[in-house]
């Protein structure tokens, strides 16, 4: 397991504190405070809320207004810059895969092939496919028709078909990119995206496991649950345009994964940074090139293979991008927050106290994220300000080790979803349950995946 002991030179290249330490402990405390009660007693949008986080931590720690709006300003810019096109990129091919079809392709073929004994373990992987490029909640309204009918068709009940979703979709949003957590994370943090994506995906699947058909056994003991008939439609009514085949839908899907993680593994192999091959798969697997290649691949199998013509796939990739003007600037504006937070020589002082109390780093970074989780009801939030805090305590680590405090930070961000998460009263509703219900489901794959998602890291963190 990662300690702390192995970064002694934790901090150097952060600011020294422009305070005394006890004066800073106060300021992220306040801060930290502010963001908490503004979002969850007063309502307050998540983005006011990080900017009035980030005021308050550079007014309390002593440094003047002028300052505090430099470092906010400097990281709400790098971070929409190194962060904000990639988000975009991936709503509007996630846009494409919904809107052609070839999203229903996938679910269709997997569940079409699959028996009633292995219906859950096939929703698994349909959740895990789907979420691997679309937002949570898309994925969810997206996936809520299949699990009604397949619920209906096989008989099993709600639960022990759509937890297994569920987890698959909760699990790549919480720890493998072009998400906005685990990519706010990377930036922040300076982690290696295809060797986090590769680590990512590897610690998903068996949370996904644990917390999906495995948990969904027992949940549809506890809870049981008819599907409705919400989402009937006449078979003659379905859409006029055909679908992308299975195999040209999984080749856009899975492009950019395999473009970045050509470049990691490009890295670990080809030590000759000239060489040909080396410097055509570090192009390729640039996050930025990997996605916009993805989109523009998408655009003609995806749009086109769709029966789309040139101006429907314009309207199509354009209305994915309003939709993600709000996660824009949260994520933007927690880049300031974090700015803030380094200035200030926080960090410094965080990675100094950790470094002499010998706090594991990634026991640390879980429960960092998963108090700020339960506080706010926010992944993102949690996410945001988990590895602001972190940043001292990543610079002596090797680039495996950082990206393992990543996801260590991404599988706290999923814990225990309870009432102050829209995502819990998404599924409430979607699932016809009562708040108890949901906490007996829902709520509990959630905890189930974060404490899984930290023992696989932990246990990767012996070897890497």
């Amino acid at each position: 397991m990662l300690s702390t002991t192995t970064i002694l030179a934790a901090g150097a290249d952060l600011p020294e504190p422009v305070a005394p330490g006890w004066q800073l402990v106060v300021a992220a405390l306040v801060g930290i405070a502010v963001i908490v009660v503004a979002i969850t007693v007063a309502k307050v949008h998540p983005f006011l809320a990080l900017v009035g986080g980030g005021a308050t931590v550079g007014i309390v720690a002593g440094e003047s207004i002028p300052t505090v709006l430099e470092s906010f300003t400097t990281g709400f810019g790098s971070t929409a810059a190194g962060v904000g096109i990639l988000i975009a990129l991936g709503a509007m091919f996630a846009k494409l895969l919904a809107d052609s079809g070839g999203a229903d392709e996938i679910v269709d073929t997997i569940v079409g092939h699959a028996s009633p004994r292995m219906l859950p373990w096939a929703m698994a992987l349909v959740g895990a496919i789907i979420g691997l490029p679309m937002f949570f909640e898309i994925g969810l309204v997206l996936l809520m028709p299949v699990i009604y009918l397949v619920a209906r068709r096989s008989g099993l009940g709600l639960i022990p078909i759509g937890i297994p979703a569920l987890a698959g979709l909760s699990a790549m949003h919480g720890f493998v990119p072009p998400h906005p957590g685990p990519l706010v994370a990377i930036d922040a943090l300076g982690a290696d995206l295809g060797l986090t994506l590769a680590l990512g995906v590897g610690v998903a699947i068996p949370t996904i496991i644990v917390s999906g058909p495995l948990f969904a056994t027992v949940a549809g003991k506890w809870v049981t649950v008819e599907a409705p008939h919400t989402f009937d439609v006449d078979p003659d009514d379905g859409p006029t345009t055909k679908r992308p085949s299975f195999a040209v839908t999984m080749f856009s899907v899975l492009l950019p994964v395999v473009l970045m993680l050509g470049k990691a593994l490009a890295e670990i192999f080809i030590s000759d940074e000239d060489q040909l091959l080396r410097r055509v798969l570090d192009i390729l697997g640039t996050p930025l090139i990997a996605l916009l290649i993805a989109v523009v691949v998408a655009m003609f199998t995806l749009g086109r293979g769709s029966g789309m013509d040139r101006e429907t796939i314009s309207k199509c990739t354009g209305a994915a991008l309003p939709a993600i003007a709000g996660i824009l600037l949260i994520v933007s504006a927690g880049g300031g927050f974090k700015q803030v937070l380094v200035d200030t020589g926080i960090g410094t002082l965080l990675a100094d106290w950790a470094t002499g109390a010998n706090v594991p780093i990634l026991v640390l970074a879980w429960v960092l994220a998963a108090l700020i989780r339960l506080a706010t009801g926010s992944a993102t939030v949690a996410t945001i300000t988990a590895s602001s805090l972190m940043l001292g305590l990543v610079d002596g680590l090797s680039s495996g080790e950082v990206s393992l405090v990543v996801l260590a930070i991404g599988a706290g961000s999923v814990f225990l979803s309870h009432v102050n998460d829209a995502g819990f009263w998404l599924v409430k509703e979607y699932f016809g349950m009562s708040v108890g219900q949901t906490f007996k489901t829902w709520s509990m794959m959630e905890t189930l995946l974060s404490v899984s998602g930290l023992v696989v890291v932990l246990a990767l963190g012996l070897v890497i």
